[in-house]
């Protein structure tokens, strides 16, 4: 089947990029505005886990339905409506007059943005190649930057921390409108320019994607032939829908972990005085988000499937130098390593996706994916502080190692069998 030269759609992909960005916002407000949302409403630092937990149960909750309801509503009512939730829920952040409106201005804002992350995630695995997937993944951890900025920013000009929340409110209200205004674009999937590279043999991509010249985004011309419609107990039936699911929520588990109890280990494991530990700290995400640029273009270059295994091989390595009993210096070589190797796990995993369940079911699994990743980041990383709580802080090491060999298993589990297109 031909198809003619595509007009650029850089529009779309800029609204994908501020939309990832979006995502990470809100994720670096809170850390710097608790104290102050916790004085404010005389409530016990504590408190700040009945806002995690009810933004997480709204996350998990909309990620999952997204998938199931992504070709129904279309991947650009949804984002607009999404996006349109979260500006809502900061904007009750703003105005809330006590912690229960906090609370559930934070199940509205995991709402939102588990939808977008799940819809984006299938948009782009099925649009978008290695590159455009890491680096999309990257900029979320712009966002998670940025956030911060904003709320020091505020707090530092003598504001409230309500003044944070509204100007990222502010942001994802135009950011909303945008969607709204693109709804019939993001219909027309957009060629791949490097698809072929999701595994190490051609593949069907999800939707109607084909080939372009390199780096370039468009509407298709000629669709392609329409992926059959298969039953939701179908999707649900595949053993590598649940494995890449685990995977996931096993991924994000070790991200996640290693950044929340690295401090701790550095400093009462290994010695380091505060201000250190908090640059190596710094360090770790800051290789995860170098990785994310780099390994974007690497992953198009060699093929996501190589890149992917490599990367696992990698993190259990990192994750090898943390467990042993060493300076501190091997535990924060082990800490970047893991950092730089699990950079693009996560777009990689999502991007080859349709290689191990089949085109026809990949919108559902990533949807599932993205819902148990959830789940992974907020159960596995507190599991881990009870275990060391009635041990040692030396248990992280070994526990980051076991999640990382686990991922290996889960990983090669799956795409044990690929599923046809």
């Amino acid at each position: 089947m031909s198809a003619t030269p595509a007009r650029p759609r850089a529009a779309l992909l800029l609204l994908a990029y501020l939309a990832f960005v979006s995502l990470g916002l809100p994720d670096g407000l809170i850390g710097v505005g608790w104290p102050s949302i916790s004085a404010e409403f005389r409530v016990p630092t504590e408190a700040v886990g009945l806002v995690l937990t009810a933004s997480t149960a709204g996350y998990l909750t909309s990620s999952v339905l997204a998938g199931f309801t992504l070709a129904r509503l279309g991947v650009g009512w949804l984002l607009a409506g999404s996006t349109i939730l979260a500006a809502l829920a900061l904007t009750g952040y703003t105005v809330s007059p006590g912690l229960a409106m906090v609370i559930a201005s934070a199940v509205v804002l995991g709402l939102g943005s588990g939808a977008i992350d799940s819809g984006l995630n299938a948009y782009a695995a099925g649009a978008l190649g290695a590159r455009h997937m890491n680096w999309l993944h990257a900029f979320f951890g712009l966002g998670v930057a940025i956030g911060p900025l904003i709320m020091t920013g505020a707090l530092g000009a003598g504001q409230s921390w309500r003044w944070g929340y509204g100007i990222v409110a502010a942001a994802e209200l135009a950011l909303a409108t945008a969607f709204v205004l693109s709804v019939r674009a993001w219909r027309q999937r957009v060629p791949a320019a490097d698809a072929p590279d999701t595994a190490d043999a051609p593949v069907a991509a999800v939707g109607d994607a084909v080939s372009g010249p390199a780096g370039s985004v468009g509407v298709v011309a000629e669709p392609a032939a329409p992926v059959r419609p298969v039953p939701v107990r179908e999707t649900l039936r595949l053993p590598a829908v649940w494995l890449g699911a685990l995977a996931f929520a096993v991924y994000v588990a070790v991200e996640v972990s290693a950044g929340l109890w690295a401090f701790l280990l550095l400093t009462s494991g290994r010695g380091l005085t505060d201000g250190v530990a908090g640059l190596c700290v710094s360090a770790y995400w800051g290789s995860l988000f170098l990785g994310r640029v780099v390994q974007g273009v690497t992953a198009e270059r060699l093929g996501a499937a190589g890149v992917l295994r490599g990367s696992l091989l990698g993190m259990a390595a990192g994750a090898a130098l943390i467990a042993l009993p060493a300076p501190a210096w091997v535990a924060v070589v082990g800490l970047v390593v893991v950092g730089f190797a699990a950079a693009p796990v996560f777009p990689l995993l999502t991007l080859t996706t349709a290689d191990r369940v089949g085109a026809a079911h990949a919108e559902r699994t990533i949807g599932l994916q993205v819902g148990t990743s959830a789940l992974g980041a907020a159960v596995v990383p507190a599991g881990i502080g009870l275990l060391i709580s009635n041990t040692s802080v030396q248990a992280l090491g070994p526990a980051l190692l076991a999640l990382a060999v686990a991922l290996i298993a889960l990983h090669a589990a799956a795409s044990r069998r690929p599923v046809a297109g």
